[in-house]
């Protein structure tokens, strides 16, 4: 039995009334009550404007809600950002950090996102740490690399115990929005990397796949020894798709 966690990232989609109606549209679906019944963890991640209205919509149920990002301070003269407290004040218990999106047209880098990380445990907040290549990187076989040090200097920051209650979500950036996933085979052979390398920590936590994640792709993924669920982008926008790789991670969680 492996614990499976399935997030949806609706990235910069739906207002809050758009957003609430997909949330009560994707908690209808009798395939995600099904794979959730089997134990599937279920993180909903609308943009800002939309997590209180996703709360709402969402509190009578067991799916948790989380944020797309959230700033490294807990308040200051920041425009346009928003904290983790703020985030934690509306019901949210996760949240996504280091997105490649983020990494790419914000100029994040790995310690900021471990500032980011650590801004959000401290108000109780679950991190889902991207990590993941370019087609560059990958190409030139510098996959693990680039992987091992994104996830060594973030825990070199955070520590092993602190890392150990987060989650972490590989993300290969040529597969995100292309509709181009990794192979169950390319998935698998990262995800025992990263499982090696926090093992050598003590850290055991899951290991999410995220790149074009479909309803069709999903169980082959799932069934990899060392996949533990995914972070969806685009299937999370529509609720039948989004369901259905619900059921599937309930396939391997049973």
């Amino acid at each position: 039995m492996k614990r499976m966690i399935v997030a949806g990232n609706w990235k910069m989609h739906t207002t809050a009334t758009e957003a609430a109606e997909l949330a009560l549209a994707v908690l209808a679906r009798k395939d995600l009550q099904g794979g959730m019944a089997h134990g599937v963890e279920v993180v909903l991640c609308p943009p800002f404007t939309s997590l209180e209205s996703v709360v709402a919509s969402s509190s009578a149920t067991s799916v948790r809600i989380g944020a797309q990002d959230c700033h490294h301070e807990h308040h200051g003269a920041f425009t346009g950002d928003v904290s983790a407290s703020m985030i934690r004040a509306l019901g949210c218990t996760h949240v996504i950090v280091g997105h490649s999106e983020r990494r790419r047209y914000h100029h994040e880098g790995d310690d900021l996102v471990a500032r980011k990380i650590l801004a959000a445990l401290s108000e109780g907040l679950v991190p889902i740490v991207c990590c993941g290549e370019t087609l560059e990187e990958r190409k030139s076989g510098a996959t693990t690399s680039v992987i091992g040090r994104q996830l060594r200097t973030i825990m070199n920051v955070v520590g092993a115990e602190r890392m150990g209650q987060c989650i972490v979500a590989y993300e290969p950036v040529w597969a995100i929005g292309t509709g181009l996933a990794a192979t169950p085979e390319q998935a698998q052979e990262v995800h025992a990397f990263i499982a090696t390398l926090l093992n050598e920590q003590n850290v055991r936590i899951p290991i999410l796949y995220g790149g074009s994640v479909t309803a069709e792709n999903a169980a082959t993924l799932f069934a990899c020894t060392d996949v533990y669920g995914a972070l969806v982008g685009g299937a999370s926008l529509k609720a039948d798709a989004f369901a259905g790789i619900v059921a599937a991670a309930g396939e391997q969680a049973q």
